[in-house]
């Protein structure tokens, strides 16, 4: 199985915490894989995960047991098992499943939308790549542009290493890209340059994101109300998520998200980012994908898209 990471969100004192973890010991077989119990406290925590009840679980930042259209809660989830009785948590057979098909789904290489080979986007915290890369990140949602090296000179000092260094590692690691100059062209979710994708702050402060599912977790990384405009590639018919409170509204209410990659090696931003691209409706998204047919993806609703987001970008500032 190659799914990385597995993610459990619960409420404290979830009494079906422990069964879940369980029984993804024993859907797992042998196999290694990352387990991260998160505890969700409320309503707009749980909006920023995608949590749709506790337990939820997210192989590789997605739900495989979303279902289109639930809200974000905190209150108790129910799993039906595959006689039909309802449980606190999926179970075993259900759990084994849902690995196989994102495994067999990642053996393919039809959906890396994060990058790095599912490693995530949180540069380690050694040789001061973590500092500099959330001095970046922080810069782009102070200011809506990209630091320049002197910016970032202070920061870099800290590590006993020029930021220009630090920037050739972060590039090759693919946390961000430089331009031809070591400039930083894009860090995401951030572009310094215009895409499809314009993004506004609650404080007022607008950019531009790489992605549809980069403009998603914009929130969750900075805890702040974003509004993301965006358009549909097909018909240029606008789409609009607002997230106040973490929770996320979309016009039109149809809107959904093609995930997808190039089946070839390279950064995210040269392989992914044009095609992770907002649709006003599922007939759009789907003429897309037959025009594009380079592009190995699918179509994901509202909740799978926006816990993507969440899961890839909502940890990068944090400190620990």
């Amino acid at each position: 199985m190659n799914v990385t990471r597995i993610t459990v969100l619960t409420v404290p004192d979830c009494p079906n915490a422990d069964v879940v973890r369980e029984r993804i010991t024993a859907a797992l077989e042998g196999h290694e894989a990352e387990v991260d119990l998160i505890e969700v406290s409320g309503e707009e925590e749980a909006a920023r995960w995608g949590m749709t009840g506790s337990p939820t679980v997210l192989l590789d930042g997605v739900d495989p047991f979303a279902v289109t259209g639930a809200p974000a809660s905190v209150s108790c989830r129910l799993y039906r098992d595959e006689e039909g009785r309802a449980e606190g948590a999926p179970s075993v057979e259900a759990l084994r499943q849902a690995l196989t098909k994102v495994a067999e789904c990642c053996a393919d290489d039809v959906l890396d939308p994060i990058g790095r080979a599912g490693r995530g986007r949180r540069a380690p915290a050694d040789r001061g790549l973590r500092a500099v890369h959330q001095a970046v990140l922080r810069h782009f949602a102070a200011t809506g542009s990209a630091p320049s090296t002197a910016d970032l000179e202070a920061v870099a000092a800290e590590a006993g290493r020029p930021a220009g260094d630090i920037l050739e590692e972060l590039d090759r690691e693919d946390f961000l890209t430089l331009d031809a100059d070591g400039g930083v062209l894009a860090a995401y979710p951030f572009s310094a340059v215009a895409t499809r994708h314009r993004v506004r702050l609650g404080n007022g402060v607008e950019m531009w994101s790489m992605c549809a599912i980069d403009a998603l977790g914009i929130a969750a990384m900075l805890g702040q109300d974003v509004l993301v405009a965006s358009s549909d590639p097909v018909d240029e018919r606008p789409v609009t998520i607002a997230f106040t409170g973490g929770a996320p509204r979309w016009e039109p209410p149809s809107a959904v998200v093609f995930v997808g990659r190039r089946a070839e090696p390279g950064p995210a931003a040269a392989v992914c980012c044009d095609a992770l691209n907002f649709f006003a409706d599922r007939s759009t998204a789907e003429a897309w994908a037959r025009q594009h047919p380079e592009i190995n993806g699918r179509i994901t609703g509202q909740v799978e898209a926006v816990a993507i987001g969440a899961s890839t970008f909502g940890p990068l500032l944090t400190e620990d």
